[in-house]
Protein backbone atom coordinates (compact mmCIF):
# COMPACT_ATOMS: atom_id res chain seq x y z
CA UNK A 1 0.00 0.00 0.00
CA UNK A 2 1.61 3.30 -1.09
CA UNK A 3 1.93 5.81 1.73
CA UNK A 4 1.33 9.41 0.62
CA UNK A 5 3.84 12.06 1.55
CA UNK A 6 3.19 13.83 4.84
CA UNK A 7 1.46 17.19 4.38
CA UNK A 8 2.45 20.32 6.30
CA UNK A 9 -0.05 22.13 8.53
CA UNK A 10 -1.83 24.92 6.66
CA UNK A 11 -4.69 27.39 6.63
CA UNK A 12 -6.34 27.06 3.25
CA UNK A 13 -9.53 27.88 1.38
CA UNK A 14 -11.93 24.98 1.02
CA UNK A 15 -12.55 23.91 -2.54
CA UNK A 16 -16.10 24.55 -3.69
CA UNK A 17 -16.85 20.84 -4.07
CA UNK A 18 -15.68 20.18 -0.47
CA UNK A 19 -17.68 23.12 0.88
CA UNK A 20 -20.71 21.86 -1.02
CA UNK A 21 -20.91 18.87 1.31
CA UNK A 22 -21.18 21.30 4.23
CA UNK A 23 -23.91 23.31 2.51
CA UNK A 24 -25.91 20.13 1.79
CA UNK A 25 -26.08 19.17 5.46
CA UNK A 26 -29.29 19.67 7.45
CA UNK A 27 -30.64 18.24 10.73
CA UNK A 28 -31.92 15.20 8.79
CA UNK A 29 -29.21 14.95 6.11
CA UNK A 30 -25.82 14.03 7.60
CA UNK A 31 -22.91 14.29 5.17
CA UNK A 32 -20.45 12.02 6.94
CA UNK A 33 -19.03 8.76 5.65
CA UNK A 34 -18.33 5.64 7.73
CA UNK A 35 -15.30 3.35 7.68
CA UNK A 36 -15.53 0.20 9.81
CA UNK A 37 -12.45 -1.87 10.65
CA UNK A 38 -13.00 -5.24 12.34
CA UNK A 39 -9.87 -6.31 14.23
CA UNK A 40 -8.93 -9.74 15.51
CA UNK A 41 -8.40 -10.13 19.25
CA UNK A 42 -5.05 -8.89 20.45
CA UNK A 43 -4.27 -8.37 24.13
CA UNK A 44 -1.97 -5.47 23.25
CA UNK A 45 -4.70 -3.49 21.47
CA UNK A 46 -6.43 -2.01 24.47
CA UNK A 47 -8.46 1.18 24.22
CA UNK A 48 -5.60 3.19 25.78
CA UNK A 49 -3.08 1.67 23.38
CA UNK A 50 -5.36 2.43 20.44
CA UNK A 51 -5.70 6.08 21.49
CA UNK A 52 -1.94 6.41 21.96
CA UNK A 53 -1.33 4.86 18.54
CA UNK A 54 -3.74 7.25 16.84
CA UNK A 55 -2.15 10.28 18.49
CA UNK A 56 1.26 9.06 17.33
CA UNK A 57 -0.01 9.01 13.75
CA UNK A 58 -1.56 12.47 13.59
CA UNK A 59 1.38 13.84 11.61
CA UNK A 60 0.42 11.38 8.90
CA UNK A 61 -3.24 12.39 9.08
CA UNK A 62 -3.32 16.17 8.58
CA UNK A 63 -7.04 16.36 7.65
CA UNK A 64 -7.89 15.04 11.12
CA UNK A 65 -6.48 18.20 12.70
CA UNK A 66 -8.37 20.65 10.46
CA UNK A 67 -11.56 22.39 11.48
CA UNK A 68 -13.90 24.56 9.46
CA UNK A 69 -13.91 28.33 9.97
CA UNK A 70 -16.68 30.28 8.26
CA UNK A 71 -16.00 33.53 6.44
CA UNK A 72 -18.00 36.51 7.78
CA UNK A 73 -21.11 37.23 5.72
CA UNK A 74 -20.48 34.11 3.62
CA UNK A 75 -18.35 36.10 1.17
CA UNK A 76 -16.44 33.00 0.11
CA UNK A 77 -16.14 29.34 0.97
CA UNK A 78 -14.90 28.54 4.51
CA UNK A 79 -11.26 27.88 5.29
CA UNK A 80 -9.57 24.88 6.85
CA UNK A 81 -7.54 25.76 9.94
CA UNK A 82 -5.10 23.22 11.34
CA UNK A 83 -5.55 22.82 15.09
CA UNK A 84 -2.47 22.52 17.33
CA UNK A 85 -4.28 19.91 19.46
CA UNK A 86 -7.44 17.83 19.45
CA UNK A 87 -10.02 17.07 22.12
CA UNK A 88 -9.35 13.35 22.55
CA UNK A 89 -12.50 12.42 24.54
CA UNK A 90 -14.65 14.14 21.93
CA UNK A 91 -13.00 12.51 18.91
CA UNK A 92 -12.23 9.00 20.21
CA UNK A 93 -15.12 7.29 22.00
CA UNK A 94 -15.58 3.91 23.61
CA UNK A 95 -18.58 1.57 23.30
CA UNK A 96 -19.52 -1.95 24.24
CA UNK A 97 -21.51 -3.93 21.69
CA UNK A 98 -24.66 -5.25 23.34
CA UNK A 99 -26.10 -8.76 23.52
CA UNK A 100 -23.89 -11.58 22.31
CA UNK A 101 -21.67 -9.26 20.29
CA UNK A 102 -22.85 -10.48 16.88
CA UNK A 103 -22.26 -8.60 13.65
CA UNK A 104 -25.96 -7.74 13.55
CA UNK A 105 -25.68 -6.08 16.96
CA UNK A 106 -22.60 -4.17 15.82
CA UNK A 107 -24.59 -3.01 12.77
CA UNK A 108 -27.33 -1.69 15.06
CA UNK A 109 -24.73 0.29 17.02
CA UNK A 110 -23.27 1.65 13.78
CA UNK A 111 -26.74 2.80 12.74
CA UNK A 112 -26.96 4.80 15.98
CA UNK A 113 -23.50 6.29 15.41
CA UNK A 114 -24.52 7.29 11.88
CA UNK A 115 -27.71 9.01 13.08
CA UNK A 116 -26.04 12.06 14.66
CA UNK A 117 -24.17 14.84 12.85
CA UNK A 118 -20.59 15.94 13.47
CA UNK A 119 -19.94 19.18 15.36
CA UNK A 120 -18.65 22.04 13.19
CA UNK A 121 -16.60 23.66 15.99
CA UNK A 122 -14.09 20.79 15.96
CA UNK A 123 -12.31 18.75 13.26
CA UNK A 124 -14.99 16.81 11.41
CA UNK A 125 -14.34 13.23 12.51
CA UNK A 126 -14.90 10.72 15.30
CA UNK A 127 -13.51 7.26 16.04
CA UNK A 128 -15.71 4.81 17.92
CA UNK A 129 -13.86 1.93 19.60
CA UNK A 130 -16.41 -0.89 19.92
CA UNK A 131 -15.54 -3.76 22.27
CA UNK A 132 -17.45 -6.93 23.05
CA UNK A 133 -17.72 -8.53 19.62
CA UNK A 134 -17.91 -12.32 19.60
CA UNK A 135 -14.52 -13.99 19.43
CA UNK A 136 -12.93 -11.11 21.32
CA UNK A 137 -12.85 -8.94 18.21
CA UNK A 138 -12.89 -5.15 18.25
CA UNK A 139 -14.48 -2.84 15.68
CA UNK A 140 -13.30 0.71 15.05
CA UNK A 141 -15.94 2.88 13.40
CA UNK A 142 -14.51 5.95 11.73
CA UNK A 143 -16.99 8.76 11.10
CA UNK A 144 -15.62 11.42 8.77
CA UNK A 145 -17.33 14.32 7.04
CA UNK A 146 -17.39 14.05 3.26
CA UNK A 147 -15.93 17.58 3.12
CA UNK A 148 -12.69 16.10 4.49
CA UNK A 149 -12.19 13.24 2.05
CA UNK A 150 -13.79 11.18 -0.70
CA UNK A 151 -13.31 7.42 -1.04
CA UNK A 152 -9.90 7.66 -2.71
CA UNK A 153 -8.55 10.08 -0.10
CA UNK A 154 -10.02 7.99 2.73
CA UNK A 155 -8.16 5.00 1.31
CA UNK A 156 -4.91 7.00 1.47
CA UNK A 157 -5.64 8.05 5.06
CA UNK A 158 -6.27 4.42 5.93
CA UNK A 159 -2.82 3.57 4.60
CA UNK A 160 -1.36 5.86 7.25
CA UNK A 161 -3.32 4.21 10.06
CA UNK A 162 -2.71 0.57 9.23
CA UNK A 163 0.60 -1.22 9.58
CA UNK A 164 1.69 -3.18 6.54
CA UNK A 165 5.00 -4.81 5.82
CA UNK A 166 6.44 -1.60 4.40
CA UNK A 167 5.26 0.55 7.34
CA UNK A 168 7.72 2.48 9.43
CA UNK A 169 7.15 2.92 13.16
CA UNK A 170 5.32 6.24 13.61
CA UNK A 171 7.03 9.01 15.49
CA UNK A 172 5.61 10.08 18.80
CA UNK A 173 3.73 13.37 18.58
CA UNK A 174 4.00 15.77 21.51
CA UNK A 175 4.30 19.35 20.33
CA UNK A 176 0.86 19.40 18.70
CA UNK A 177 -0.78 19.25 22.13
CA UNK A 178 1.37 21.84 23.90
CA UNK A 179 -0.13 25.10 22.60
CA UNK A 180 -3.55 26.74 22.49
CA UNK A 181 -5.88 27.12 19.52
CA UNK A 182 -5.65 30.29 17.45
CA UNK A 183 -8.12 31.18 14.71
CA UNK A 184 -7.61 33.76 11.95
CA UNK A 185 -9.11 37.18 12.66
CA UNK A 186 -12.27 38.40 10.93
CA UNK A 187 -10.20 41.02 9.08
CA UNK A 188 -7.84 38.38 7.72
CA UNK A 189 -10.74 36.12 6.74
CA UNK A 190 -12.45 38.95 4.84
CA UNK A 191 -9.26 40.15 3.13
CA UNK A 192 -8.33 36.67 1.90
CA UNK A 193 -11.93 35.93 0.89
CA UNK A 194 -11.95 38.95 -1.45
CA UNK A 195 -8.48 38.12 -2.82
CA UNK A 196 -9.42 34.49 -3.51
CA UNK A 197 -12.72 35.54 -5.11
CA UNK A 198 -10.91 37.90 -7.46
CA UNK A 199 -8.52 35.13 -8.46
CA UNK A 200 -11.41 32.74 -9.05
CA UNK A 201 -13.21 35.17 -11.36
CA UNK A 202 -10.27 35.21 -13.75
CA UNK A 203 -10.82 31.47 -14.40
CA UNK A 204 -14.39 31.91 -15.69
CA UNK A 205 -13.61 32.52 -19.41
CA UNK A 206 -11.52 29.33 -19.67
CA UNK A 207 -14.14 27.38 -17.72
CA UNK A 208 -16.92 28.60 -20.03
CA UNK A 209 -14.88 27.50 -23.05
CA UNK A 210 -14.23 24.04 -21.57
CA UNK A 211 -17.91 23.68 -20.73
CA UNK A 212 -18.95 24.61 -24.28
CA UNK A 213 -16.46 22.16 -25.76
CA UNK A 214 -17.75 19.48 -23.38
CA UNK A 215 -21.36 20.07 -24.46
CA UNK A 216 -20.34 19.84 -28.12
CA UNK A 217 -18.55 16.56 -27.30
CA UNK A 218 -21.73 15.19 -25.71
CA UNK A 219 -23.69 16.12 -28.84
CA UNK A 220 -21.17 14.20 -30.96
CA UNK A 221 -21.41 11.15 -28.65
CA UNK A 222 -25.20 11.15 -28.89
CA UNK A 223 -25.04 11.36 -32.67
CA UNK A 224 -22.65 8.39 -32.53
CA UNK A 225 -25.23 6.36 -30.59
CA UNK A 226 -24.61 7.13 -26.91
CA UNK A 227 -27.80 7.67 -24.97
CA UNK A 228 -28.40 9.89 -21.96
CA UNK A 229 -29.72 7.25 -19.55
CA UNK A 230 -31.35 9.35 -16.84
CA UNK A 231 -33.89 12.11 -17.49
CA UNK A 232 -33.83 14.58 -14.59
CA UNK A 233 -36.41 13.91 -11.84
CA UNK A 234 -37.70 10.86 -13.67
CA UNK A 235 -36.99 7.93 -11.33
CA UNK A 236 -40.11 5.89 -10.53
CA UNK A 237 -41.64 6.43 -7.11
CA UNK A 238 -40.65 3.81 -4.54
CA UNK A 239 -40.98 3.86 -0.78
CA UNK A 240 -37.33 4.58 0.00
CA UNK A 241 -37.37 7.80 -2.04
CA UNK A 242 -38.71 10.67 0.04
CA UNK A 243 -37.79 13.25 2.65
CA UNK A 244 -35.19 11.88 5.08
CA UNK A 245 -35.42 11.81 8.86
CA UNK A 246 -32.27 11.87 11.04
CA UNK A 247 -32.35 8.12 11.75
CA UNK A 248 -30.04 5.66 9.98
CA UNK A 249 -29.81 1.87 9.81
CA UNK A 250 -26.86 -0.18 8.60
CA UNK A 251 -26.24 -3.70 7.27
CA UNK A 252 -23.40 -5.60 5.61
CA UNK A 253 -22.79 -8.67 3.50
CA UNK A 254 -19.54 -10.12 2.13
CA UNK A 255 -19.14 -11.79 -1.26
CA UNK A 256 -15.95 -13.45 -2.57
CA UNK A 257 -14.07 -11.21 -5.00
CA UNK A 258 -13.08 -14.32 -6.97
CA UNK A 259 -16.75 -15.11 -7.62
CA UNK A 260 -17.46 -11.64 -9.01
CA UNK A 261 -14.38 -11.94 -11.23
CA UNK A 262 -15.44 -15.42 -12.39
CA UNK A 263 -18.91 -14.18 -13.33
CA UNK A 264 -17.35 -11.23 -15.14
CA UNK A 265 -15.08 -13.58 -17.09
CA UNK A 266 -18.05 -15.76 -18.09
CA UNK A 267 -19.96 -12.83 -19.55
CA UNK A 268 -16.87 -11.49 -21.32
CA UNK A 269 -16.32 -14.91 -22.87
CA UNK A 270 -19.95 -14.76 -24.05
CA UNK A 271 -19.21 -11.47 -25.82
CA UNK A 272 -20.41 -8.92 -23.25
CA UNK A 273 -17.94 -6.20 -22.23
CA UNK A 274 -18.71 -6.01 -18.55
CA UNK A 275 -16.81 -4.53 -15.60
CA UNK A 276 -16.79 -5.34 -11.89
CA UNK A 277 -18.77 -2.14 -11.37
CA UNK A 278 -21.44 -3.47 -13.75
CA UNK A 279 -21.56 -6.71 -11.74
CA UNK A 280 -22.00 -4.69 -8.51
CA UNK A 281 -24.85 -2.72 -10.09
CA UNK A 282 -26.51 -5.93 -11.32
CA UNK A 283 -26.22 -7.57 -7.88
CA UNK A 284 -27.81 -4.50 -6.29
CA UNK A 285 -30.53 -4.57 -8.95
CA UNK A 286 -31.37 -8.22 -8.35
CA UNK A 287 -31.64 -7.68 -4.59
CA UNK A 288 -33.83 -4.61 -5.05
CA UNK A 289 -36.14 -6.49 -7.44
CA UNK A 290 -36.76 -9.17 -4.82
CA UNK A 291 -37.21 -6.61 -2.05
CA UNK A 292 -39.73 -4.61 -4.10
CA UNK A 293 -41.67 -7.75 -5.06
CA UNK A 294 -41.99 -8.74 -1.39
CA UNK A 295 -43.20 -5.22 -0.54
CA UNK A 296 -45.67 -5.16 -3.45
CA UNK A 297 -43.82 -2.35 -5.21
CA UNK A 298 -43.74 -2.87 -8.96
CA UNK A 299 -42.67 0.32 -10.74
CA UNK A 300 -43.25 0.20 -14.49
CA UNK A 301 -39.87 1.73 -15.33
CA UNK A 302 -36.42 0.89 -14.00
CA UNK A 303 -34.86 2.23 -10.84
CA UNK A 304 -31.89 4.52 -11.48
CA UNK A 305 -28.51 4.67 -9.75
CA UNK A 306 -26.32 7.62 -8.91
CA UNK A 307 -22.73 6.35 -9.13
CA UNK A 308 -19.88 8.41 -7.61
CA UNK A 309 -16.75 8.10 -9.74
CA UNK A 310 -13.23 9.27 -8.97
CA UNK A 311 -11.91 12.17 -11.04
CA UNK A 312 -8.28 11.37 -10.14
CA UNK A 313 -5.88 10.44 -12.89
CA UNK A 314 -5.09 6.73 -13.01
CA UNK A 315 -1.50 7.15 -11.72
CA UNK A 316 -2.12 10.20 -9.53
CA UNK A 317 -0.24 10.53 -6.24
CA UNK A 318 -2.59 9.44 -3.42
CA UNK A 319 -4.36 12.35 -1.73
CA UNK A 320 -4.77 12.67 2.02
CA UNK A 321 -7.89 14.80 1.80
CA UNK A 322 -10.39 16.64 -0.34
CA UNK A 323 -12.77 15.47 -3.01
CA UNK A 324 -12.08 14.76 -6.65
CA UNK A 325 -15.29 13.00 -7.46
CA UNK A 326 -17.88 13.20 -10.18
CA UNK A 327 -21.17 11.41 -10.63
CA UNK A 328 -22.72 9.44 -13.43
CA UNK A 329 -26.28 8.21 -13.62
CA UNK A 330 -27.32 4.88 -15.02
CA UNK A 331 -30.11 2.34 -15.02
CA UNK A 332 -30.43 -0.57 -12.61
CA UNK A 333 -32.62 -2.34 -15.21
CA UNK A 334 -35.03 -3.51 -12.51
CA UNK A 335 -37.75 -3.68 -15.19
CA UNK A 336 -35.86 -6.49 -16.99
CA UNK A 337 -36.76 -10.00 -15.83
CA UNK A 338 -33.88 -11.99 -17.30
CA UNK A 339 -30.69 -11.55 -15.17
CA UNK A 340 -28.33 -11.81 -18.16
CA UNK A 341 -30.27 -9.27 -20.19
CA UNK A 342 -30.45 -7.07 -17.10
CA UNK A 343 -26.66 -7.11 -16.81
CA UNK A 344 -26.35 -6.41 -20.54
CA UNK A 345 -28.64 -3.38 -20.23
CA UNK A 346 -26.71 -2.07 -17.23
CA UNK A 347 -23.34 -2.53 -18.95
CA UNK A 348 -24.47 -0.86 -22.18
CA UNK A 349 -26.14 2.09 -20.45
CA UNK A 350 -23.27 2.62 -18.01
CA UNK A 351 -20.74 2.59 -20.86
CA UNK A 352 -22.76 5.32 -22.61
CA UNK A 353 -22.94 7.32 -19.36
CA UNK A 354 -19.14 7.07 -19.00
CA UNK A 355 -18.65 8.31 -22.57
CA UNK A 356 -20.90 11.31 -21.93
CA UNK A 357 -19.22 11.99 -18.59
CA UNK A 358 -15.78 11.86 -20.20
CA UNK A 359 -16.82 14.42 -22.83
CA UNK A 360 -18.10 16.84 -20.22
CA UNK A 361 -14.93 16.36 -18.19
CA UNK A 362 -14.79 14.79 -14.76
CA UNK A 363 -13.77 18.07 -13.10
CA UNK A 364 -16.50 20.31 -14.55
CA UNK A 365 -18.78 19.89 -11.54
CA UNK A 366 -15.94 20.67 -9.12
CA UNK A 367 -14.80 23.68 -11.14
CA UNK A 368 -18.26 25.26 -11.32
CA UNK A 369 -18.89 24.55 -7.63
CA UNK A 370 -16.21 27.13 -6.85
CA UNK A 371 -18.83 29.77 -7.66
CA UNK A 372 -21.60 28.41 -5.42
CA UNK A 373 -22.81 31.29 -3.18
CA UNK A 374 -22.43 29.85 0.34
CA UNK A 375 -25.24 31.55 2.25
CA UNK A 376 -28.02 31.39 -0.39
CA UNK A 377 -27.23 27.78 -1.33
CA UNK A 378 -27.14 26.54 2.27
CA UNK A 379 -30.36 28.44 3.09
CA UNK A 380 -32.14 26.92 0.09
CA UNK A 381 -31.05 23.40 1.11
CA UNK A 382 -32.25 23.90 4.69
CA UNK A 383 -35.62 25.23 3.50
CA UNK A 384 -36.02 22.28 1.10
CA UNK A 385 -35.32 19.84 3.93
CA UNK A 386 -37.50 21.64 6.48
CA UNK A 387 -40.48 21.57 4.09
CA UNK A 388 -39.96 17.82 3.33
CA UNK A 389 -39.96 18.89 -0.30
CA UNK A 390 -38.21 15.68 -1.44
CA UNK A 391 -41.59 13.95 -1.01
CA UNK A 392 -43.33 16.32 -3.41
CA UNK A 393 -41.73 15.12 -6.65
CA UNK A 394 -40.08 12.05 -8.21
CA UNK A 395 -36.48 11.53 -7.18
CA UNK A 396 -33.68 12.36 -9.62
CA UNK A 397 -32.45 8.77 -9.08
CA UNK A 398 -33.37 5.88 -6.80
CA UNK A 399 -30.24 4.84 -4.89
CA UNK A 400 -26.55 5.61 -4.54
CA UNK A 401 -24.32 2.70 -5.58
CA UNK A 402 -20.55 3.02 -5.20
CA UNK A 403 -17.59 0.67 -5.61
CA UNK A 404 -14.19 1.69 -4.19
CA UNK A 405 -11.07 -0.51 -4.50
CA UNK A 406 -9.70 -1.07 -1.01
CA UNK A 407 -6.42 -2.52 0.31
CA UNK A 408 -5.12 -5.56 -1.56
CA UNK A 409 -2.61 -6.50 1.13
CA UNK A 410 -3.56 -7.84 4.60
CA UNK A 411 -2.92 -5.17 7.20
CA UNK A 412 -2.76 -4.73 10.97
CA UNK A 413 -3.73 -1.90 13.30
CA UNK A 414 -1.64 -1.58 16.42
CA UNK A 415 -0.44 -5.14 15.85
CA UNK A 416 -3.98 -6.56 15.61
CA UNK A 417 -4.94 -8.19 12.30
CA UNK A 418 -7.42 -6.23 10.20
CA UNK A 419 -9.99 -8.96 9.58
CA UNK A 420 -12.51 -6.95 7.58
CA UNK A 421 -13.13 -3.48 6.28
CA UNK A 422 -16.43 -1.81 5.39
CA UNK A 423 -17.34 1.64 4.17
CA UNK A 424 -20.47 3.56 3.28
CA UNK A 425 -21.21 7.08 2.10
CA UNK A 426 -24.01 9.42 3.16
CA UNK A 427 -27.63 9.68 2.07
CA UNK A 428 -28.89 12.75 0.24
CA UNK A 429 -32.37 14.15 0.65
CA UNK A 430 -34.88 12.11 -1.32
CA UNK A 431 -32.55 9.10 -1.61
CA UNK A 432 -33.00 6.73 1.34
CA UNK A 433 -30.50 4.02 0.33
CA UNK A 434 -26.74 3.98 -0.18
CA UNK A 435 -24.93 0.78 -1.23
CA UNK A 436 -21.15 1.11 -0.99
CA UNK A 437 -18.71 -1.68 -1.81
CA UNK A 438 -15.12 -1.69 -0.56
CA UNK A 439 -12.87 -4.57 -1.50
CA UNK A 440 -10.39 -5.90 1.05
CA UNK A 441 -7.82 -8.50 -0.05
CA UNK A 442 -10.05 -11.27 -1.47
CA UNK A 443 -13.50 -10.00 -0.44
CA UNK A 444 -16.12 -7.58 -1.71
CA UNK A 445 -17.72 -6.04 1.36
CA UNK A 446 -21.14 -4.52 0.70
CA UNK A 447 -22.37 -1.91 3.20
CA UNK A 448 -25.94 -0.62 3.09
CA UNK A 449 -27.01 2.60 4.80
CA UNK A 450 -30.71 3.46 4.87
CA UNK A 451 -33.21 5.79 6.47
CA UNK A 452 -35.36 3.33 8.47
CA UNK A 453 -38.41 5.57 8.21
CA UNK A 454 -38.27 4.98 4.44
CA UNK A 455 -36.67 1.50 4.28
CA UNK A 456 -37.24 -0.24 7.62
CA UNK A 457 -35.61 -3.62 6.89
CA UNK A 458 -32.25 -2.89 5.29
CA UNK A 459 -30.80 -6.12 6.75
CA UNK A 460 -33.40 -8.07 4.72
CA UNK A 461 -32.36 -6.28 1.55
CA UNK A 462 -28.70 -7.08 2.35
CA UNK A 463 -29.56 -10.78 2.74
CA UNK A 464 -30.76 -10.88 -0.90
CA UNK A 465 -27.37 -9.89 -2.36
CA UNK A 466 -25.79 -13.40 -2.46
CA UNK A 467 -28.74 -14.81 -4.45
CA UNK A 468 -28.53 -11.83 -6.80
CA UNK A 469 -24.90 -12.74 -7.56
CA UNK A 470 -25.80 -16.43 -8.03
CA UNK A 471 -28.43 -15.65 -10.67
CA UNK A 472 -25.77 -13.94 -12.81
CA UNK A 473 -23.64 -17.10 -12.85
CA UNK A 474 -23.71 -18.71 -16.31
CA UNK A 475 -21.94 -21.88 -15.06
CA UNK A 476 -22.81 -22.50 -11.40
CA UNK A 477 -20.23 -24.79 -9.75
CA UNK A 478 -21.39 -28.18 -8.52
CA UNK A 479 -20.74 -27.10 -4.94
CA UNK A 480 -21.60 -23.43 -4.64
CA UNK A 481 -19.01 -21.42 -2.69
CA UNK A 482 -19.96 -19.91 0.62
CA UNK A 483 -21.38 -16.42 0.18
CA UNK A 484 -21.19 -14.86 3.60
CA UNK A 485 -23.97 -12.77 5.08
CA UNK A 486 -22.26 -11.24 8.06
CA UNK A 487 -23.98 -13.20 10.84
CA UNK A 488 -26.99 -12.00 12.79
Amino acid sequence: MTRPAIERPAIERMAGIDAGFLYMETPSVHMHTLKIAVLEADDALTYDAFVAGMLARLKRLPPLRRRVVEVPFGLNHPVWVTQPRIDVPHHIRRHRVGGDGTMRELEQLIGMIASTPLHRDRPLWELHYCEGLEGGRVAVVGKMHHALADGAAANALLANVTDVRSAATPEAVQEEYASTDRLPSRINLLRHAWADAAAQITSIPALLLRTLLGILGVVRERRAGARSPVPVLHAPRVSFNGALTPLRSFATVTLPLAELKRVRAQHRAAGLEVTLNDIVLAITSGALRRWMAEHDERPASSLLAGVPVSADERDAVPRLGGNRVSNLFTTLATDVDDPVERLRTIARTTADAKRINAQLGSSILADWSQFTPPRPFAAAVRAYSRLNAASWHPAAFSAIVSNVPGPREPATVGGARLADLFSVGPLVDGIGLNVTVWSYVDRMNFSLLACPDLLPDVHVLASYLPAALAELDLEPPAAAPTLRRNPA
